[in-house]
């Protein structure tokens, strides 16, 4: 795409967008600084469709009544090592952000913390929450589901979510190892780019509304997608599954709504497991930083290495020229 049709915005200017977004549909001023800064991460790490593409879904949502924009999340401790966050139908990212001091200590006194949410909007990049914790010398893990859009093997039917997993780790060097991946064999919003270009997708991601495998990508978003591998990558995300909507009492995916339209909440799942390493291997940001290096040697690409993350911030974000007109609308 041509640099006329992008719109070049400043950090602060793009803070001031999505804020601007948020509070113009009447979310708190926590909820907006909580989406402005995931928003905005999303974007400096490469992944615009969580960004402000994927803001969109939020600020409808919060017109249509699928997000409180004003919810507070409740915080409670049913153990030591234990955060268990309620939601109560807002965004899954400002229950983190209070949490967030919380886990990051009990994380460093007992080895490791696990922070549990209910009642969420769908969480957004879910690299946003390991990313974080690693940047604290922790190492971390994440699940999550959503809304019914993947049907496993054996079903011609959406049965689960997507199912992300997330996991990060901070080298001594700086190097930060990220790995954010779907359990469908893309992520839904590929499909959904695909459809507004009217392009074709590769055999294996999709069925159609008739559970017909399509490489029809409209057919394809008002059908479901599938598992990547097949019954392996459909039992990985049984166990995301489990993990994110079963121990935190979240809805199942069959029982999420639609965080697309209407008003029911997803009431998605979030679960986060924070690890100190350092109480296990005093030299493993050392180690870690040798194995990659080793690692690359070899050939082997290692996903999400980033570095100079204080300059990747300062770096101006590009928006598609009708993207930005519909958010500047919105403000």
């Amino acid at each position: 795409m041509s640099p006329s049709r992008h719109h070049s915005l400043t950090k602060l200017e793009a803070e001031t967008l999505v804020r601007a977004c948020c509070l113009r549909q009447g979310a708190s001023q926590a909820v907006a600084d909580a989406l402005t800064a995931a928003t905005l991460a999303a974007e400096r790490h490469g992944r615009p469709t969580l960004g402000f593409a994927h803001l969109l879904d939020y600020l409808d949502g919060f017109r249509q009544g699928r997000i409180d924009p004003s919810a507070e999340p409740v915080l409670t401790r049913p153990a030591p090592a234990l955060i268990q966050s309620d939601a109560r139908r807002g965004i899954a990212q400002l229950g983190f952000d209070r949490a967030f001091a919380d886990l990051q200590a009990t994380a460093s006194s007992f080895g490791l913390a696990l922070f549990a949410q209910r009642e969420a909007f769908t969480c957004g990049e879910l690299g946003y929450y390991t990313r974080r914790l690693a940047e604290r010398d922790l190492v971390a893990l994440a699940f999550t589901n959503g809304s019914p859009l993947l049907a496993p093997q054996g079903s011609r039917r959406a049965l689960y979510s997507t199912n992300p997993l997330a996991f990060a780790a901070l080298a001594d060097d700086g190097r930060l190892l990220a790995i954010d991946q779907a359990c469908s064999a893309t992520a839904f919003v590929n499909l959904l780019r695909a459809a507004r270009a009217d392009e074709p997708i590769p055999e294996g991601w999709a069925l159609d509304e008739s559970g017909q495998p399509t490489r029809n990508a409209r057919a394809a978003v008002r059908g479901t997608l599938l598992a990547f591998g097949g019954a392996r990558g459909a039992n990985i995300a049984l166990m995301v599954e489990v993990l994110a909507a079963g121990l935190t009492g979240a809805n199942w995916s069959l029982d999420a709504g639609d965080f697309r339209q209407g008003s029911c909440s997803p009431g998605a799942g979030l679960l986060v497991v924070a690890i100190a390493p350092r109480l296990l291997d005093d030299r493993f940001p050392q180690r870690l930083g040798a194995q990659l290096t080793r690692l690359a040697d070899q050939g082997v690409h290692l996903p999400g290495i980033t570095r100079g993350r204080d300059r990747a911030a300062e770096v101006a974000i590009r928006l598609p020229a009708d993207l930005h007109s519909q958010l500047s609308a919105l403000a």
